[in-house]
């Protein structure tokens, strides 16, 4: 990470300065606590940058820890697919926990707060809940359960524990206020029945699990954290973290700060949505590169180091704002101009003939890896007869504006020789099939004299270059704010992908590696994906444009 901005100052640690320079924390602790119900996105990934980024710069330790107490949504798979994440981005646990650790103790801090009478079995319904908890300007209205004595709470909540109870007759529920002006502390539930479940750490030892306020800040404590970030949707819940932890016998209270989460242009970040446009096969899965997922940004050919640098340029404040999908795209745009290696790519092949050229003749000339890097060396080109050309960069007629291959006009070839266009050749339906040119072998390196050549074109060997597939992607909504009108679906862009079936690659790309990322002159960013086509073909993704084709 050496070489990187290093993260600027923010609210938050302002904060930590302060509580390190006043000694009221010796060292910091922080935490990432995803839930493992489907892959990390790039909004988690601005927590990720957070949360290590605090504890590697002050020192400190910064745990994993997944809040697994929902087993009817979570999987072992995502679970490995968090943790691969979580190091792909440059960063290492001090511990890796996850929230069914504590499942036991979790119970008997709740049995405290039963015994201190400030905890009850609730029978209500879940609808009758909701109507009893009152509205933002109405207060709610008491159980006819909340005064159950002790002892029958402690004996239905064994009985809740033993499995006695059908899923959703019985809650145990908190007992603060039910007129609180915050909802949240108007005796919210801390456990509830779930039978039938195989919970991917625990089994089918438990048929009740507790809610994710109780369970977080206990977990927190537990833990020894000292800062617990969250978005600011989480705001509304510090009064319940407080509570539960200032009513149960744990010495560690950690500090909730809220920070307002990423939204980002043309995409959606509700793991819902994310898991609709998976489940319902809008997407080919979690990491399709068009997703904004880590695991698809790393396969679309996004790198570690520009996620961070954006994660860090976009800031940490409390104020909810969109971030631009063009500063994400410029994030990875400037990693991969100082990086990547210079490669030749047609995506829409046309035939050029050199005429003059001898017909088995093999010319190997030499190309930059990077124009503005000499110790990236360079690579073996090789020019044939018969190359390909993309079939934009050449016009029977253009005006003096048009800079590739006229009719009648010179380019140079990327690299190479200066060449005329004499001659297309149609097929029987008219198109173009073939453009007929001769080359002028006195000018490798140096400009015709008294002729005007109108550009630079690149090309790959017919011969020698390597059959692709090419897939283009463009954002995956086609509106800024998905869904503003109701249903995010009727806002998809139809043409997020396009797939060219028919590109050549020059021969420095054959063996290419899976993730490897190189510029495709003229063209753009690419990446090789980690699958080859159906018929065996390497597969290459557009990362980015090679400037900003959005504008604004």
């Amino acid at each position: 990470m050496s070489g990187e901005t290093p993260a600027p100052k923010n609210f938050i640690r302002q904060i930590i300065e302060q509580d390190l320079a006043s000694g009221k924390h010796a060292a910091i602790r922080t935490r990432f606590p995803p839930e493992p119900n489907g892959f990390l996105h790039i909004g988690h990934a601005k927590s990720i940058v957070l949360n290590f980024g605090i504890g590697k710069d002050y020192q400190g330790s910064t745990n994993l820890r997944f809040d697994d107490t929902n087993p009817a949504k979570e999987e072992e798979a995502f679970v490995r697919a968090i943790e691969a994440d979580v190091r792909w981005l440059g960063y290492q646990w001090a511990e890796l926990r996850f929230a069914s650790d504590y499942f036991e103790q979790l119970h008997d801090y709740a049995v405290e707060l039963i015994r201190a009478g400030k905890a009850y079995v609730c029978d209500l319904s879940a609808d009758e809940v909701r109507e009893y908890r009152g509205t933002l300007t109405e207060p709610g209205r008491e159980s006819p359960f909340r005064d159950r004595s002790v002892a029958e709470n402690l004996e239905l909540f064994e009985r809740m524990r033993a499995g006695e109870f059908e899923d959703g007759s019985r809650t145990l529920r908190a007992k603060i206020d039910m007129a609180s002006p915050n909802i949240n502390m108007r005796d919210p539930a801390l456990y509830r029945i779930r039978h039938g479940l195989i919970h991917h750490q625990t089994g089918d030892a438990w048929c009740i699990y507790p809610m994710y306020d109780f369970t977080h800040p206990i977990s927190d404590a537990i833990e020894g954290i000292t800062h617990s970030l969250c978005t600011l949707e989480f705001e509304d819940h510090r009064p319940l973290y407080d509570w539960v932890l200032d009513n149960i016998s744990i010495a560690c209270h950690p500090r909730q700060i809220e920070f307002a989460r990423l939204n980002l242009e043309y995409t959606v970040m509700s793991k819902r949505k994310l898991t609709q446009l998976v489940s319902e096969g809008h997407v080919s899965g979690w990491d399709d590169p068009r997703m904004p997922t880590i695991a698809g940004l790393r396969r679309r050919g996004y790198t570690p180091e520009s996620i961070r640098q954006f994660c860090n340029a976009i800031g940490v404040t409390r104020s909810d704002s969109t971030v631009e999908m063009g500063v994400l795209e410029n994030a990875i745009r400037t990693d991969l101009d100082a990086h990547a290696p210079r490669r030749m790519a047609v995506l829409r092949p046309l035939k050029l003939v050199i005429s003059n050229w001898p017909a088995d003749q093999v010319e190997t000339l030499q190309g930059p890896n990077h124009p503005k890097d000499e110790d990236m060396g360079s690579r073996e080109l090789l020019l044939t007869r018969e190359v390909y050309i993309d079939r934009d960069d050449f016009r029977e007629e253009a005006n003096k504006k048009y800079k590739r291959l006229v009719l009648g006009s010179e380019v140079r070839l990327r690299n190479a020789y200066v060449i005329r266009a004499d001659e297309v050749i149609r097929d029987d339906s008219g198109e173009i099939v073939e453009v007929h040119c001769s080359y002028d072998p006195e000018t490798l390196g140096k400009n015709p004299e008294g002729r005007k050549v109108r550009g630079v074109i690149h090309w790959v060997s017919a011969e020698r270059g390597i059959p692709a597939q090419v897939r283009l992607h463009d954002r995956l909504f086609r509106v800024p704010n998905p869904g503003r009108g109701g249903d995010f679906l009727a806002d998809l862009n139809p043409d997020s992908l396009r797939v060219l079936e028919d590109c050549v690659l020059e021969p420095a790309l054959e063996g290419a590696q899976a993730g490897s990322r190189f510029q495709f002159e003229r063209e753009g960013y690419f990446c090789r994906d980690i699958e080859d086509a159906s018929d065996g073909r390497p597969v290459f993704n557009e990362v980015v444009s090679l400037r900003d084709s959005w504008g604004g």
